[in-house]
């Protein structure tokens, strides 16, 4: 018995190789059940999506395929069609320098495409901090420059208005020891009297020597897209200095400082958007002295920061209240006075947790500078609706002018989305 037991013993003396996984748990097929079948709902939740995809390709992709690129008007659309479905992007082929540029001259294109070109130059250096730090005296320059290609005349504004920051500037530098918000006051006002008193002298008489200038183009030759994204970047460059002081002025001791901060905020979120457009539009004039001339754009410029900036020191103050309370007295500790601790402790950190906030009120803002057609401002919409479906060539063409407008916004948002998802991920934030 014992001999049988002996001679039918097997020991394996080799490693028994790896076995493939199940069919079911691996590749294209694993992928579908985890993700579009997992259970009897989702798997009904994919049908439907599928079933509308397929409905919406099915209208979509004849409509687009099918689409006409090169004719003259609607009608000849229609006849190159015969009858077939397919969108008239020919529209968009003809009449682009309009829904770009607007009703800016034609041969001063180049000046609007260097402009834009000139803007990525100088936000690379804030946008990603591995590049060179020399490159932020471009970007300093840049709002200058800028000016002076788009609008033209003379070179010498911009350059005086330049001479006026690096006054306020030297006047912030002199004062920074003794008081960093009396030295934040003294610059502003050292700049204003300058801009004021002195730079249009200046100008006459640097022109009178040399008359460096470009062909001037008014205000009301702006629109198009270009208009949206000039409003746009300024407007999220501007409000996001002064979201910061109406959030540290909300969070002041003082009384006076944080009332006009309060009512400040409270009142601009109180208020839509395009009641702000119509005050800058025809109610700003009544409050100015008679004969002022004040451009629309820098009026709507300036409202549009105000509006971005009362919801940006809503968002800061999210993240300043976020903070735990040893970041403030880590900065007592250190011997650091209010604005060292905020410049080097407190806002950094409150900046970095309120940038998805940030950047939504960004995406919003840029969105919404569509709103301006509604004040006679021929931007994108402005002039899809007024001159190119106005005209008998192209009337009746909507799908297709709305779907370009719609793509090229969504281009922009979607970049300014992910560049945050980015530096989320460098920043390393933790509170989430």
């Amino acid at each position: 018995m014992s001999d049988t037991h002996a001679s039918a013993a097997f020991v394996r003396t080799e490693e028994i190789p790896p076995s493939p996984p199940p069919v079911s748990e691996v590749g294209i097929v694993n992928w579908l059940r985890s993700n579009l079948f997992y259970s009897i709902p989702s798997s009904i939740l994919t049908l439907l999506t599928a079933a509308f995809i397929y409905w919406l390709s099915s209208i979509l992709m004849p409509w687009m395929f099918n689409g006409v690129w090169d004719a003259n008007s609607i009608r000849d659309c229609r006849e190159i069609l015969d009858g077939a479905i397919g969108g008239c992007f020919a529209v968009i082929a003809e009449r682009w320098p309009q829904l770009i540029f607007g009703n800016y001259p034609n041969e001063e294109y180049w000046r609007a495409v260097l402009a834009f070109v000139g803007l990525f130059v100088a936000l690379a250096p804030v946008l990603f901090f591995k590049l060179p730090r020399k490159m932020l005296w471009f970007t300093g320059l840049f709002p200058f420059i800028a000016y002076w290609l788009i609008w033209g005349g003379s070179a010498w504004v911009s350059v005086m208005a330049l001479v006026g920051v690096v006054v306020g500037y030297v006047a912030f530098k002199a004062l920074e020891e003794r008081s960093f918000f009396g030295a934040i006051v003294a610059a502003l006002f050292a700049t204003l009297l300058f801009w004021i008193f002195i730079s249009p002298l200046a100008v006459n008489a640097l022109s009178s020597v040399v008359a460096l200038s470009l062909p001037q183009v008014e205000s009301r030759f702006i629109g198009g897209f270009m208009i949206n994204f000039i409003l746009g970047t300024s407007g999220i460059a501007l409000s996001l200095p002064l979201g910061i002081a109406l959030a540290l002025g909300r969070q002041s001791n003082l009384p006076i400082i944080k009332g006009v901060c309060v009512v400040f905020i409270e009142f601009i979120r109180g208020v839509p958007l395009i009641t702000l457009l119509f005050v800058a539009s025809v109610m700003l004039a009544y409050f100015l002295p008679p004969g002022t001339s004040f451009d629309l754009v820098l009026r709507v410029i300036i409202m549009i920061t105000l509006f971005a900036s009362a919801y940006i020191a809503e968002a800061i103050r999210g993240g300043l209240a976020a903070l735990p309370r040893g970041q403030y007295e880590a900065g007592d500790s250190l011997g650091l006075d209010y604005w060292q601790s905020m410049r080097l402790i407190i806002l950094p950190q409150a900046l970095k947790i309120s940038i998805p906030s940030i950047v939504n009120i960004a995406i919003g803002l840029f969105k919404d500078t569509t709103l301006v057609s509604i004040i006679s401002m021929f931007d994108m919409l402005g002039m899809i609706q007024g001159p190119i479906l106005s005209s008998t060539e192209w009337f009746g063409v909507y799908w297709e002018l709305l779907g370009f407008a719609g793509v090229l916004f969504f281009v922009f948002c979607y970049g300014i989305s992910q560049y945050s998802q980015w530096l989320e991920r460098q920043l390393a934030t933790e509170h989430r």
